[in-house]
């Protein structure tokens, strides 16, 4: 059979390979200005025996996984101040390794903590194609121990971790992230299962994550930075980064990101030739002077997960459009400073830290609606551009031209609005059975107490009386959402059950857990879908002769029945449901069916 002429081309044209030679992305990114700063001097040249791999390159590349933990391991071996150690292997098995930096050399977790400093942890390369702070701390840590800046350790301690998706930084080519000017070659976001580690801080399902919790729970961090490159509009800004708000789960916490480091950060970033701004997005990508949205980060999010749980975090975006020698060392700049401030006002940290561990709210916010009727006001340094069509496909887009732009007043929409809020339980009871969720809950660094034997307990039992799958996994899972329904019950649990009260530190993140109404709870994660399983079922040949009998003793039933059949069509059409009808009511019934097995236990 002769193929119609436009379906040979088509198939011709789904047949070529495009080579990667044929295209560049700088030609396909908007038009920037030159840019020079203070911060350029900073970078070391050749005659230092301490020039940093990306040094060597001009900034304008980034060293592989063996150079640059060749490096690290180089520095550490000559500096005593510093120490080295694998927090596991990758699923490539490559090691997952974290610097240790304190006056002391303190090279355990004991000994870090007998120092009394506020430690700032720095991770780098969570997506590794964005992966400005691997390069940047590691010139930092070179200065602090060959360039005259060890003062900066003498009130406060440094974690590093220059690389986090070990395999995905090994996954690297020139063609990985179209948007991003530079470096020449850049890792892969997902690791080597695809999975997405900034969407994994909840179920912790990879080994990276599970690695990472271990560390915080061990090390105990008082900040942590998680440092990303953007994606989507263009604006003057270079670094930018943001926190939840003070109307989220650590108030305090947020006002001393707020109040204390960011004005610091700002000034530094300025003094030094950049720009420092907020983590935003546009409410519109073709239409900026729409204006932009304040994100509140849900707990699968690094900054969203450290709100929870009381560790003040900080998700810093560098600007994709801007050269990688610019974002590298405004990453410096962030760093170095941060140090500084956390060192001058730790102890002011620490107690934001502890009031917000020791709060205890009654209620807990678990998801946010953007706020659009009470929108903030900035001046917002952007780039101005132009809205098009193009000729040839049709498609319209925005074409930024690189001409500064300030929006007067824009409007800023911060997802404030709570949309889901619930009442926190005195503790919750999770069953022995649920062996996984038990490992979830210790994994997290979540305090609990174990059944040594069995227990009566008078709780609240959840059911499910609406429920969505989603129609494709996500991220290796399948997700559920639902709508539940409260009853008081006693409940027999068996040795090894676990209660995990609310009233610790850690209390709100064991509600964002294990609340399913939560959108990164354990139960939305898909851990308890077998709560949806029916295996249990009757026959025609029983179900009548047992519709018989109850509508014999109760009456009523029959009439609940007919009404039913009389205002529900798609009911009264079909035997299944009619049949379910009586069985559900049954005492033969499957009484599990669509319960949430977590258990609530409410204040007396």
């Amino acid at each position: 059979m002769k193929l119609p002429a436009y379906l040979f081309s088509l198939l011709l044209i789904q047949s070529v390979a495009f080579a990667a030679a044929d295209f560049s992305n700088t030609a396909l990114l908007p038009p920037i200005k030159s840019w020079s700063g203070t911060s350029e001097k900073l970078i070391q040249d050749q005659s230092n025996p301490w020039q940093t791999p990306v040094e060597a390159m001009a900034l304008t590349d980034t060293p592989d996984y063996q150079t640059s933990i060749e490096y690290l391991q180089k520095l550490v071996e000559s500096e005593p101040m510093f120490h080295l150690t694998s927090l596991g292997k990758s699923d490539q098995n490559r090691d997952l390794w974290m610097l240790i930096a304190s006056r002391d050399g303190a090279s355990t977790p004991k000994q870090l903590a007998a120092n009394h400093k506020p430690t700032l942890l720095v991770q780098a390369g969570i997506h590794s194609g964005e992966i400005d702070g691997k390069d940047a701390g590691l010139m930092l840590l070179r200065d602090i121990s060959k360039g005259g800046k060890m003062a900066l350790l003498d009130k406060v301690n440094m974690l590093f971790i220059p690389i986090f998706n070990l395999d995905g930084h090994e996954r690297r080519s020139e063609n990985n992230r179209v948007n991003q000017r530079g470096p020449i070659h850049m890792g892969w976001r997902t690791n080597s299962l695809n999975l997405n580690l900034n969407r994994d801080y909840t179920k912790a399902d990879t080994l990276e994550m599970q690695y990472l919790l271990q560390a915080i729970n061990q090390w105990e961090p008082d900040l942590y930075f998680d440092i990303h490159v953007t994606d989507g509009e263009d604006y003057q800004y270079d670094i930018t980064y943001g926190f939840n708000a003070d109307y989220a789960d650590s108030p305090n916490i947020s006002r001393w990101l707020s109040s204390n480091l960011r004005p610091q950060v700002d000034q530094a970033l300025k003094e030094n030739g950049h720009l420092g701004g907020p983590l935003v997005f546009g409410v519109d990508p073709q239409d900026f002077a729409k204006g932009i949205v304040g994100w509140t980060a849900s707990p699968r999010f690094s900054n969203g997960y450290g709100d929870v749980r009381h560790l003040p975090t900080v998700l810093v975006e560098n600007h994709s459009l801007k050269p990688y020698k610019r974002r590298v060392l405004g990453t410096y700049v962030f760093l170095e400073q941060s140090l500084k401030t956390l060192a001058a006002e730790g102890d002011a940290l620490k107690k934001a830290i502890k009031k917000d561990q020791q709060a205890h709210p009654a209620e807990q916010v678990l998801s946010w609606s953007s706020d659009r009727e009470h929108p903030e006001k900035m001046d917002f340094y952007g780039i101005d551009y132009t809205k098009k069509q193009d000729s040839i496909t049709g498609i319209h887009y925005v074409e930024w031209n690189g001409l500064s732009k300030i929006y007067k007043e824009l409007p800023v929409y911060w997802s404030r609005i709570p949309q889901e809020k619930v009442k926190v339980p005195d503790a919750y009871w999770i069953p022995a059975q649920y062996q996984e969720v038990i490992a979830k809950i210790k994994l997290h660094g979540i305090q609990y107490t174990t059944l040594k034997k069995q227990q009566l307990v008078k709780v609240e039992e959840l059911k499910a009386t609406d429920f969505h799958f989603d129609k494709a996994p996500f991220e290796g899972h399948g997700r559920v959402s639902a709508t539940f329904g409260a009853i008081s019950v006693e409940k027999m649990l068996p040795v090894g059950s676990i209660r995990v009260s609310t009233k610790q530190n850690l209390g709100a993140l064991a509600v964002a857990l294990l609340d399913p109404r939560g959108e990164d709870s354990l139960f939305s994660w898909g851990f308890f879908n077998p709560m949806f399983q029916r295996t249990e079922y009757i026959e025609s040949y029983a179900v009548v002769p047992l519709a018989h009998q109850m509508i014999q003793q109760y009456p009523e039933l029959l009439q609940a029945f007919n009404q039913k059949k009389q205002a529900d069509k798609a009911f009264a059409e079909d035997e299944e449901q009619q049949m379910r009808f009586f069985y559900e009511r049954s005492p033969f019934y499957d009484q599990q069916y669509l319960k949430y097995p977590v258990l609530f236990e409410l204040k007396p």
